[in-house]
């Protein structure tokens, strides 16, 4: 007997990367903590003093372990596709880091009393066929009973460390590249509010950065992170802070999905994504840049791509970074 049709994106007050918690507030949690840079161990290599994608412990010389959670609310209906997004961007954390997913553990929160167990059943078979894609195990997990749907995965993968990607590894002069476009965050918003379905998001959100992080391996990048929940703006303020300089951005040359124009003209703009462009204005100059451009820059995105120091095939060159000025990242 098939399934009744359910809007899962009802269940949820956010969807995907954009139901976290603002990052300015994680921030001050995080710092209130006193954990020293490294939790005070040499072999912990990146730990939380710079909000990087993952940790990274060292194993040996030539091996180091990197470990990563990521789990969120429904951002589509569909709960095949819900786990396949969820999953591929949990491993992208690792290749955010220039590693490679080995195992992961499903995440699952469930209202087991609203929605039938079948549907879980879906997004538990989504993530299985996006890690399998990734070649990476999945090997039990936890659930428990939740008045919302939530689903993501805990990820452990390797890293070679001189191969490592961080956000202090920045050096002047290195262009910008992002290796997809962005727009995810609007489109979902439609999504949630029309029930229209915008297959190329998906697509977008479903494909791992593997290949991409390869790619900036093998090109000598060491200094990047992936495109999630902070919108581009709010990652990028991240990466230059870390690195001591200033992201110089060219709004001509970010690349859109179809539609992501419209769906701002439209107003379906998650409060997520008015939150991050609220916390990164203080430190942005954006000139003359239009409050369209600003809040398609601040978009939370799902399951993002990649935005690193160097240029890679198949990226998009949209920017620089510079000696530290007195912004941390200017727009125009």
């Amino acid at each position: 007997m098939a399934m009744e049709p359910v809007r899962l994106t009802q269940y949820a007050r956010g969807g995907g990367c954009a139901c976290k918690i603002p990052p300015g507030e994680l921030e001050a949690v995080v710092a209130g903590l006193g954990i020293p840079a490294g939790g005070g161990r040499d072999d912990l290599l990146v730990g939380v003093e710079n909000g990087d994608d993952a940790a990274v412990v060292r194993l040996d010389e030539r091996t180091a372990a990197v470990a990563t959670v990521d789990f969120f609310t429904p951002v589509v209906d569909d709960p095949y596709d819900w786990g396949r997004i969820a999953a591929c961007n949990a491993l992208s954390d690792v290749y955010a880091m220039g590693g490679t997913p080995l195992v992961a553990l499903n995440l699952l929160c469930w209202p087991r009393e609203v929605l039938p167990l079948e549907i879980a059943g879906e997004v538990l078979r989504g993530g299985y066929e996006l890690t399998r894609q990734a070649g990476c195990h999945l090997a039990g997990g936890h659930s428990v009973d939740d008045e919302a749907p939530k689903y993501g995965l805990a990820v452990t993968g390797i890293v070679r460390p001189e191969e490592m990607i961080t956000l202090d590894a920045g050096r002047p002069g290195l262009p910008l590249s992002l290796t997809k476009p962005l727009g995810v965050g609007v489109l979902n918003s439609r999504h949630k509010a029309t029930g229209e379905v915008f297959p190329e998001a998906v697509a977008a959100m479903t494909t791992l950065n593997r290949d991409a992080a390869r790619a900036a391996v093998a090109a000598g990048v060491r200094c990047g992170t992936d495109v999630t929940g902070f919108g581009l703006l709010g990652h990028l303020s991240k990466l230059a802070r870390a690195s001591g300089l200033t992201a110089a951005v060219d709004p001509a040359r970010v690349p859109y999905l179809d539609g992501a124009r419209s769906a701002v003209r439209g107003g379906y703009v998650s409060g997520g994504s008015r939150r991050n462009l609220a916390w990164v204005a203080p430190w942005t100059e954006f000139g003359a840049t239009p409050e369209e451009d600003r809040l398609l820059l601040a978009d939370a995105q799902t399951s993002g791509g990649l935005l690193v120091a160097g240029e890679v095939p198949g990226g998009t060159v949209i920017g620089e970074l510079r000696p530290r000025g007195e912004a941390l990242v200017t727009v125009g």
